[in-house]
């Protein structure tokens, strides 16, 4: 994935008719849907249980809850640095609660927003937007940053002034002159995470943070694990579900990514036609308002006007009028139409961008990349882009030739003109990394699960639909719950259908029927 467009914290800022065939009725040790127990595992472990003795002491460990600002409660627990020596190094996880609103409560329901990268604890804030009504009142919100990422002992490789110009890099390299810089950039990012973060760097993959979820699991009571995970979120809740089938109340992976694929070529090739299908998506809204600069009402006119714009930025960055110092070049573009492109909602935004654009104004393109990389207005930024780095690039093997980039990025571009070149650059610091991915990609399966339901939509710009088949499909228990709609991730994002669905499974543990598909939103 593109080195800032994966790093999105896929945030979800009345009836409709579901097709479901029929459902999936989950263990519930007897009780009926309407009165739903305590989570429960088929072994009958106590919820602290360890995977070794060595472990024992973590997860046991009480958590010490502190109010932290509006009805919110936050604390830290530990976990080892490297869980093959559990006796060695610690680090702090951050967490935070929203209590149940109800009398009825299940348990604990745990968030994450995807990135990798993306801090649960300003997701969680969030709870009253993210879950519904009904999950609010049945289950205590958790939010965490995973390790490497936020309050979590954080991964931290470049200053605000550096992220900037990492970030501008020339991302669509049309010469060698041009390459050599974009992998110097590379080279420098990958060099200053080694020598300010060179201990956490082999620890911060995905594996470890599913380890850690499991001692939050433990931690909170939970003898299963009750999860809502979006984007990347669904990777790291498919990985949990492959090392602790066991320990599973109900999963919910919501713009799922798919294990098997390689990010170079595959993913980043996927991800790169998802924003293409998005955009045709968008003018096709488009044409419809008065406010849209594109007059001519074709979408091939308007492929080109958009494809000259960012030819335009490279060779003459747009005006910006934020203060800053910062050339609005064709990556800062770039992200900024890919921002919008996220969330249907973003689009009247998109349009007066666009429209600003033509004109030679940067500045609202730039605001919405800004919310992308999650800059500050003072400049400084988040872990966001770091940690995202640092994870993907031990979690998948990468090229270790620039050629390889090269060549990856030249076939994209024929198929995704826009974006192709972009996204598939955006790996390449991968290829300097000082730790090496500890395995191959592949299928994830989490067998003797109880059923997972996988969330996809129909038009996801960054993590496409086949990606949700392809998933659901691996694991021996998934159940695919398809949406007709556009945006990245379904749950609460406006679809009756998907939100009564998930919100069924999640409190009464009744998942809907495999191939449940929700109709596009009228």
């Amino acid at each position: 994935m593109s080195r800032a467009a994966a790093a999105l914290v896929a945030a979800t800022l009345v009836m409709t008719g579901c097709s479901a065939k029929g459902e999936t009725r989950l263990p519930a040790d007897g009780a009926s849907p309407s009165d739903p127990p305590a989570a429960t595992t088929p072994t009958g472990e106590p919820a602290t249980a360890a995977p070794s003795p060595a472990l024992a002491p973590f997860y046991t460990q009480k958590v010490r809850w502190a109010p932290c600002k509006d009805g919110f409660q936050c604390a830290k627990i530990e976990v080892p640095l490297d869980y093959g020596d559990p006796g060695g190094e610690r680090i702090q996880i951050a967490l935070i609660k929203l209590p149940a609103t109800g009398k009825q409560r299940i348990g604990s329901i745990v968030l994450n927003p995807g990135g990798p990268g993306g801090s649960g604890i300003e997701y969680a804030r969030a709870a009253t937007s993210v879950l519904s009504p009904g999950v609010l009142s049945r289950f205590d919100t958790i939010g965490f940053d995973p390790r490497g990422v936020g309050q979590s002992t954080p991964v931290r490789c470049l200053t605000g002034p550096e992220l900037d110009e990492f970030i501008g890099l020339d991302g669509t390299p049309d010469d060698p002159a041009e390459v050599k810089l974009l992998a110097r950039g590379a080279e420098h990012f990958a060099a200053a995470c080694q020598a300010k973060a060179g201990k956490l760097l082999p620890h911060v993959g995905t594996a470890d943070a599913a380890r850690d979820l499991d001692v939050i699991r433990a931690v909170l009571g939970d003898q299963g694990l009750t999860y809502l995970g979006k984007s990347y979120g669904t990777y790291l809740g498919a990985v949990y579900a492959e090392l602790f089938p066991k320990k599973i109340r109900a999963l919910v992976l919501d713009g799922a990514i798919d294990p098997s694929l390689a990010p170079v070529p595959y993913v980043n090739a996927a991800q790169a036609r998802g924003f293409e299908t998005a955009l045709r998506a968008f003018l096709a809204d488009c044409f419809t308002a008065s406010s849209c600069p594109f007059p001519e009402k074709k979408t091939g006119p308007a492929l080109d006007r958009i494809s000259e714009l960012l030819r335009s930025a490279d060779r003459q960055p747009l005006r910006n009028k934020t203060g800053d110092q910062r050339k609005i070049d064709e990556s800062w573009t770039t992200l900024g139409i890919v921002t919008a492109l996220y969330d249907k909602r973003s689009w009247p935004v998109l349009r007066t961008a666009l429209a600003q654009a033509f004109k030679g104004d940067g500045t609202t393109l730039l605001r919405l990349a800004d919310v992308l990389v999650d800059r500050r207005p003072d400049g400084s930024y988040s872990n966001q882009t770091e940690a995202n780095m640092a994870v993907n690039c031990v979690d998948h093997p990468y090229p270790n030739r620039t050629s390889a980039y090269e060549d990856a990025a030249r076939k994209a571009q024929q198929e995704s003109p826009r974006f192709g070149a972009y996204v598939m650059w955006g790996s390449l610091p991968c290829e300097y990394w000082p730790v090496k991915a500890k395995g191959p990609d592949k299928p994830l399966t989490a067998r003797g699960a109880p059923p997972i339901v996988v969330v996809g939509t129909l038009r996801d710009p960054a993590t496409p639909y086949e990606w949700a088949k392809a998933l659901a499909s691996q694991l021996s228990s998934g159940v695919l719950l398809s949406f007709d709609g556009d945006g990245h991730t379904a749950y609460r994002t406006g679809s009756a259908c998907v939100d009564e669905a998930v919100d069924r499974y999640l409190i009464s543990l009744i998942a809907p029927r495999d191939g449940t598909k929700c109709p596009k939103i009228t």
